[in-house]
C-alpha cells in the first residue's frame, strides 16, 4: 500500500506562539512606521484655532470695558459692545451669550490674577510691607486693566446667582489670604496691631475705590496711580516709628482743568 507523506509541519503550540508573536511585532512595526504628521497637523491646527478664538474674546472684552466705562454697566448692551468690537451682534453671540457672561468672564479672569499675586506674596520671604505693597500694585493694575476693568470688577451683585456664586467664592478666598498676611504682620509686630478684619477691608476698599474715579484719558498713567494708591494703602498699616515702603514721590498738585467723569462723582485723575 502506498503511503502518502505530508510535507507540512505539524500544527503545534510552539508554531501558534511564533505566529502570534510575528503578527504582534508586524502590527507594531506598521504602526510605528505610520506618518505621524497628519495627527500633528490636526493638533497644531486646533491649537491655532483655539488661540485665535481666545484673542478674539480678549478683543471683545477690551471693547466691553470701554463701553462699560463710557455708558455705565446698566446702559451698556450687547449691540453697543458688538459695534465697539467691530462685530455683528450674531458674531458676538458666537463668543458670549449675554452681557452677564462677559461680566463673569472679566471678573473671573481678574480674580485669577489677584489670586496669583496673593500666592506670590505668600511664598516670598520679604518683609510683609514689601509683599503687601507688591500685591496692592498688582491689585490696582488689575482694576485699571483695559480687559478686566474696574467697572466689571465692582459689579458682582448684578450677576445672576449661578454666576455670582463662584465669583464670591474666589473673592472670599482672596480676602482671607490678604487678611492672613496682615494678621501675620501684626503678630510679628511688623504692622500696627489692631483688628485685622477691619483693617483688611479698609485696605482692599482703598484699592477698589480707584476704579470709581480713574479715567484712562487722565493725566496720570495706570502705573503711577497704582504706585501712589498702593503706597497710601500700605502706609495705613504701619504705626508710629515703623518704617513703611513708600516709593513714589508726590509731586505738587497742579490744577489740570479736567472735567469730572460725570456729575456727582469724584474728580478723576
Amino acid at each position: 500500500m502506498c503511503q502518502v507523506q505530508c510535507s507540512e509541519q505539524p500544527f503545534t503550540f510552539r508554531s501558534i506562539v511564533r505566529y502570534h508573536t510575528a503578527s504582534v511585532i508586524g502590527s507594531l512595526v506598521t504602526h510605528m512606521n505610520r506618518d505621524p504628521r497628519p495627527a500633528v497637523r490636526a493638533t497644531t491646527g486646533q491649537e491655532r484655532m483655539r488661540r485665535r478664538a481666545e484673542a478674539r474674546r480678549l478683543d471683545i472684552l477690551r471693547a466691553a470695558a470701554r463701553v462699560f466705562r463710557d455708558k455705565g454697566l446698566a446702559a451698556a448692551g450687547m449691540r453697543e459692545i458688538a459695534l465697539e468690537a467691530d462685530l455683528s451682534p450674531a458674531n458676538l453671540y458666537h463668543y458670549f451669550q449675554s452681557k452677564d457672561e462677559i461680566l463673569f468672564f472679566c471678573q473671573d479672569r481678574s480674580l485669577d490674577r489677584l489670586l496669583d499675586g496673593l500666592a506670590v506674596a505668600r511664598s516670598t520671604r520679604a518683609p510683609v510691607l514689601e509683599r503687601l505693597r507688591a500685591l496692592a500694585v498688582t491689585h490696582v493694575h488689575c482694576l485699571l486693566d483695559e480687559v478686566h476693568g474696574g467697572a466689571a470688577h465692582n459689579e458682582v451683585d448684578t450677576l445672576p446667582p449661578a454666576l455670582r456664586a463662584p465669583i464670591l467664592a474666589k473673592r472670599d478666598a482672596y480676602e482671607r489670604g490678604v487678611r492672613a498676611l496682615i494678621a501675620g504682620g501684626m503678630r510679628r509686630r511688623e504692622l500696627r496691631r489692631t483688628d485685622s478684619t477691619i483693617v483688611t477691608r479698609a485696605f482692599l476698599g482703598a484699592l477698589n475705590w480707584t476704579a470709581a474715579w480713574f479715567r484712562a484719558d487722565g493725566s496720570a498713567t495706570p502705573r503711577r496711580v497704582a504706585t501712589l494708591v498702593s503706597d497710601y494703602a500700605v502706609a495705613g498699616l504701619v504705626g508710629p516709628g515703623q518704617q513703611g515702603v513708600l516709593h513714589a514721590p508726590t509731586p505738587p498738585h497742579r490744577p489740570d482743568g479736567e472735567r469730572r467723569a460725570d456729575p456727582g462723582r469724584l474728580r478723576a485723575i
